[in-house]
């Protein structure tokens, strides 16, 4: 009878064949969401967390955080300025300038260090624009990184929408163009795609207006790998008018004033809440290792259960397993050099063990 079954181990450079076969590499595609749900219709905020932050950035989450105690942020979103403009604060005049802080944040973890300002795709006066919107994905949500081609936005704000758009409504679908490229653009902030106008809805992504093409320039950037995406301030004012205030009455657009508190953060989701979209997958390679547990036909046979024999003699109890001994192999345990137990792999049901049966057990550890 084997109480413990040492595992052969061969070297990479054996032809032998291994019980235990490191390194396994898997990548896998889940819906971003809570519950790994794939899409966010409907959104709500904090007014505890406004209160304390809102100024600077807001989450979003998909359940009422004041009647879900278990309701998480799913991403944030934030207005950002060069110069502050849109924000309390000004040279000589009492503020904290959040705008400012918040996009000189972005840069520092997106751009280069030769870099001070978001640079878009194609061409025109908004290129290089003084102000953008940012969203970044909560971290339990993203775990990994954002797949990309694999999520599509939709902004709705107060305007009457525009040629480009199609979209009468101010309604705007904002995918990436991960799939116009091969040879994604590689800075500070990782792999970088542009954010396009189209649609995921038939399995694939459909792009309506390419990068390049977007008059005044891109909607934006997009790093999956820090799951975050960075809009084009002028070109969703122009497109989708991002201009409501609290009570969701039209305000125009962005207030781009100095020394004021242009509620920004508010429009913004505001136009969030308007699109009632937000679909998207993350991705994540799971690491994983197995270990091939052989049982020969030898092997395993018996047990050390009290009921298996008698307590005085050592006779079967049941006298049928007199040379022809029956074991279930219920779960598998892996011990460590000093037999101390390190991890236990349990079975979906009993597996019959006898002289006329072998077995090989997988067991796989993800990390």
């Amino acid at each position: 009878m084997s109480i413990y079954k040492d595992f052969n181990i061969v070297g990479d450079d054996s032809l032998g064949s291994s019980d235990i076969v490191t390194n396994v590499k898997d990548v896998v595609s889940s819906g971003m969401w809570a519950n790994n749900a794939g899409t966010i219709t409907t959104f709500f905020t904090s007014s505890t967390q406004y209160t304390n932050t809102g100024d600077y950035y807001m989450d979003l989450y998909s359940a009422n955080p004041q009647s879900d105690s278990a309701a998480q942020p799913q991403f944030s979103i934030a207005y950002a300025h060069l110069q502050g403009s849109g924000s309390l604060g000004a040279i000589g005049v009492d503020g904290n300038r959040h705008s400012a802080a918040i996009y000189n944040q972005l840069s520092n973890v997106l751009l280069g260090p030769n870099e001070k300002q978001f640079t878009f795709a194609g061409s025109g006066t908004n290129i290089r624009p003084k102000y953008v919107y940012a969203i970044s994905i909560a971290r339990q949500q993203l775990r990994e990184k954002m797949d990309p081609g694999n999520w599509e936005l939709h902004l709705s704000g107060s305007g009457s929408g525009s040629a480009d758009t199609g979209h009468p409504s101010g309604l705007i679908k904002l995918i990436d163009d991960s799939g116009a490229t091969s040879n994604p653009e590689m800075n500070q902030g990782g792999r970088v795609f542009n954010v396009v106008s189209g649609s995921i809805a038939g399995g694939a992504a459909v792009t309506k207006t390419a990068a390049a093409s977007q008059p005044g320039g891109s909607y934006g950037l997009f790093y999956p790998d820090l799951g975050m995406i960075i809009l084009n301030g002028p070109i969703l004012n122009a497109s989708a008018s991002l201009g409501f205030d609290a009570e969701a009455t039209p305000t125009g657009s962005t207030n781009l004033r100095s020394n004021v508190d242009g509620n920004n953060n508010i429009k913004f989701s505001a136009a969030i809440h308007s699109g009632s979209k937000f679909q998207a997958r993350r991705e994540e390679v799971i690491t994983s290792q197995h270990y091939f547990c052989r049982v020969p036909n030898r092997e395993f046979n018996f047990s050390s259960n009290p009921t298996f024999a008698t307590g005085s003699n050592g006779t079967l109890t049941i006298p049928t397993f007199y040379k022809n001994p029956k074991t279930f192999i219920t779960q598998v345990g892996l011990y460590n050099d000093n037999n101390e137990l390190l991890a236990i792999a349990k079975l979906s049901k009993p597996l019959l063990k006898s002289y006329s049966r072998e077995a090989i057990i997988k067991v796989k550890l993800d990390f």
